[in-house]
């Protein structure tokens, strides 16, 4: 017999929270128009509005999914508003979210091979309210799309969208200097200085924060005593500042925007 083929793989990710109905009411749109797709919460707990963090998670989150799974974004302060909202296909995947910056840094590392407008009012549920497009836009068209409806449909092709500023470490005379890009759930400040050969955290003695306070580097969280700082390579491929059984943002007064500063050994 010939093999089943398996059911689309689509993501949600949101700041929608799960105490209102929201999430499960996109997920019903979605069922009602493709009963066979797997949905995945990647998150839904993304500070309200923050297109940021939104984009963070996309960038480190959505590499781990299988080719040809379409990624719902949607942090949308300007709902209702003359913004237009996107789908996006890479090599590797279909991402669909406002055109506000929340797709900008994951198209950066894969570009897209097309990016469309969502302007085909027919795949839309009607009437279209001036607040809750994750339900009447971009829910409806992902079901298009993971249905197999043709990508083409969903509107005409454009060649510029809004594109956020990734921070770049920038390497001083004493090693490097980054900030803090995203803080996790657990407290754990996470910078944009990658641990790789880039920014050789191996080579490095300490990660200093504003205040003169110096954390040492370690390969794990307890490689210091409890409640001590360090900085370790985070699951994400960037470097985490990270308290021992604490809340390294709270206690090390660290938000997004932070400085921070890797020093080599040799300096």
């Amino acid at each position: 017999m010939p093999r089943r083929a398996a059911p689309p793989l689509l993501t949600l990710t949101t700041d929608f929270g799960l105490q209102d109905p929201f999430v499960g009411v996109m997920k019903g749109v979605i069922l009602a128009r493709c009963p066979g797709v797997c949905i995945v919460d990647l998150t839904h707990a993304l500070p309200p509005g923050d297109v940021r963090a939104g984009a963070f998670t996309l960038l480190t989150a959505s590499r781990f999914f299988p080719r040809g799974t379409i990624h719902v974004a949607v942090v949308d302060p300007g709902v209702g508003s003359d913004r237009p909202a996107l789908a996006a296909r890479t090599p590797e995947a279909l991402f669909l979210g406002p055109d506000n910056g929340l797709l900008s840094w994951v198209l950066a590392r894969t570009p897209p091979v097309e990016v469309r407008r969502l302007e085909n009012a027919r795949l839309w549920l009607q009437p279209l309210s001036a607040t809750f497009h994750g339900r009447d836009l971009f829910a409806p068209v992902a079901a298009h799309l993971a249905a197999g409806g043709r990508f083409g449909a969903v509107g005409p092709l454009v060649s510029d969208w809004v594109r956020l500023p990734w921070p770049s470490p920038q390497q001083t005379a004493r090693g490097w200097r980054g900030e803090v890009v995203y803080v996790d759930h657990f407290g754990n400040a996470i910078t944009n200085l990658p641990a790789s050969a880039e920014v050789d955290a191996t080579a490095a003695a300490w990660v200093h924060l504003p205040g003169q306070r110096r954390v040492p580097l370690g390969g794990f969280y307890q490689a210091v005593p409890a409640g001590r700082p360090v900085a370790v390579p985070g699951s994400s491929g960037f470097l985490e500042i990270a308290i021992n059984g604490g809340h390294a943002a709270r206690t090390l007064k660290l938000r997004v925007g932070s400085p921070v500063w890797l020093r080599t050994a040799w300096h």
